[in-house]
């Protein structure tokens, strides 16, 4: 599964001069807790979030706590944040962005590396979509018979690649996976429960496949021979 596959295409979007107050009243309107900021070519420039409008209304607060100060970069985009009028000035920079091709696994782990709930998905620099938290959540709670069958699909793919005709047998229940039958190589036994394990909704694999042909001492040369050129 890809990004494509669970991605936003109507896309709630701000400009570099889109006043602060319009802003908060689309988060507002749209439900949604940030937005892309696009430059008049469709290339996105930022990412402004509830989070930066914040700033402004945490600023404003008559009796707010005192803060430890800021140095640096930091204090700089603090003091811009606070005194933003329009996105541009707002917007948390350079944005981190996927592309539609990417697998749902991937969108995760950017979001997590970057601490961030979503992305906006371009093609060619230019914004096609946006991907949240809650699309990989939804994409996770897929029910058995959805992930089951992408799950195949991968399967009669990998095996069609290594032309391989070999029909193993995958059950699931609860997203735990079984995976019996015979293939006909050892490495291709030993690489589709990693395989299948990718697939979102999947939350266990557990396997039991056999295989024709020994290749793994094939493989250990290869990577010798890599290692050891002649």
């Amino acid at each position: 599964m890809t990004v494509e596959d669970v991605m936003t295409t109507d896309v709630v979007t701000a400009r570099l001069d889109t006043p602060l107050k319009a802003v908060a009243r689309l988060l507002v309107e749209r439900r949604v807790s940030g937005m892309p900021v696009v430059d008049e070519a469709g290339g996105v420039v930022g990412v402004v979030s509830e989070a930066d409008v914040l700033v402004k209304e945490r600023d404003s607060s008559v009796g707010r706590r005192r803060r430890a100060p800021l140095f640096g970069r930091a204090a700089s985009k603090e003091q811009a944040k606070r005194a933003a009028h329009v996105a541009g000035d707002a917007m948390t920079t350079p944005a981190v962005t996927i592309e539609p091709f990417w697998s749902v696994a991937a969108a995760a782990r950017e979001m997590l590396d970057h601490g961030i709930n979503r992305l906006p998905v371009v093609r060619d620099g230019r914004l096609v979509g946006i991907v949240s938290r809650a699309d990989l959540v939804r994409a996770f709670a897929r029910s058995d018979a959805e992930v089951g069958r992408e799950a195949r699909d991968q399967i009669e793919l990998s095996l069609a690649l290594d032309a391989d005709l070999s029909q193993p047998d995958l059950t699931i229940e609860s997203g735990e996976v079984t995976l019996r039958g015979r293939v006909r190589r050892r490495t291709v036994a030993e690489g589709l429960p990693a395989l299948v394990a990718r697939v979102p909704g999947v939350v266990g694999v557990r396997s039991e496949l056999s295989w024709v042909e020994d290749d793994s001492n094939w493989r250990e040369s290869s990577r010798e021979r890599a290692q050891y050129p002649l």
